[in-house]
């Protein structure tokens, strides 16, 4: 089985010790240290763990990587949540940074967020050629070609300017996959495997993320607001292109069924058994939040 909350729990403890050892004004560590406390599943470090355990290395080997990138990405929801963005008063069911603080200091807690990760990163137990690979690869997933740019584009393609599904996954290829792909990717360049495994690892990654944002869109039809911890039916009044828009709920339904099917391949290719990957795979597609 899956350890969610014993992962969960590994790394909101490394990130809790960065946030101890960082030297920066109460207000904005309190700003940070919100965001990054309100919980989540942590699906990202989850899957770095899950990788290493698969190829039998040490997990707290990924600590730093893991809390690195869960920054990263409570940054983003900071951002994606203010009045220019998306404009959410709730967040996991309780107020969103900007509103619990104000919006510059939002702002700031989320520019800090990013790149404080770079310096966590960087503790990584590693040879530097790793510690190099995953800084490229962290900024490129996060970046202007992976996660930011694909969130401009969703932005851009807001009041109907996306009618393709083609366009729409390019876009949560990045705005969504980008991050979970360096995940299994990262946990695939800490245990050294095989150019071949890697290979696989990034595909299953690749599934793995339009399978993820498939069900946000679902449960953001059919889900229940309390759990979700935001408004049910939020995309739809943004006007957002999400896939049940598009194909409809059934086909939307079948499109997530294809993903899922095609991550369990890339992890059939494996040279090793990768029980966990699955597991996880099945959490994703099943979640209710």
């Amino acid at each position: 089985m899956i350890a969610l909350n014993e992962w969960k729990t590994q790394v909101e403890n490394k990130m809790e010790e960065f946030m101890e050892r960082l030297d920066a004004p109460d207000r904005l560590r309190d700003s940070m240290r919100y965001s990054l406390d309100a919980g989540g599943k942590r699906i990202r470090p989850a899957l770095i763990y899950a990788v290493l355990d698969a190829f039998s290395i040490d997990r707290a080997k990924g600590d730093a990587t893991a809390a690195a990138l869960e920054m990263i990405h409570t940054y983003s929801l900071i951002h994606d949540d203010l009045p220019a963005m998306d404009d959410d008063d709730l967040r996991r069911g309780r107020p969103t940074n900007h509103i619990a603080f104000d919006e510059a200091t939002a702002i700031l807690a989320g520019d800090a967020l990013l790149t404080n990760a770079f310096s966590c990163l960087l503790e990584t137990p590693a040879s530097p050629e790793v510690k190099l690979a995953l800084v490229e690869r962290l900024s490129a997933a996060a970046g202007a070609t992976g996660m930011v740019g694909g969130q401009l584009d969703d932005m851009l393609g807001e009041r109907g300017g996306i009618n393709d599904v083609a366009e729409l996954e390019s876009i949560h290829r990045r705005k969504t996959g980008a991050l979970l792909v360096f995940a299994v990717e990262a946990g695939g360049l800490l245990a050294s495997v095989s150019s071949s495994d890697l290979d696989h690892l990034k595909q299953y990654g690749r599934h793995l993320g339009i399978a993820f944002q498939i069900q946000d869109d679902i449960l953001d039809v059919t889900g229940d607001a309390e759990k979700i911890g935001k408004p049910v039916g939020s995309d739809e009044g943004n006007e957002k292109a999400t896939y049940p828009k598009l194909l409809g709920l059934e086909g939307a339904k079948r499109a997530l069924t294809a993903q899922v099917e095609a991550a369990e391949q890339a992890i059939d290719a494996l040279s090793v058994e990768a029980t966990t990957l699955k597991e996880l795979l099945d959490f994703v597609v099943k979640r209710d939040h």
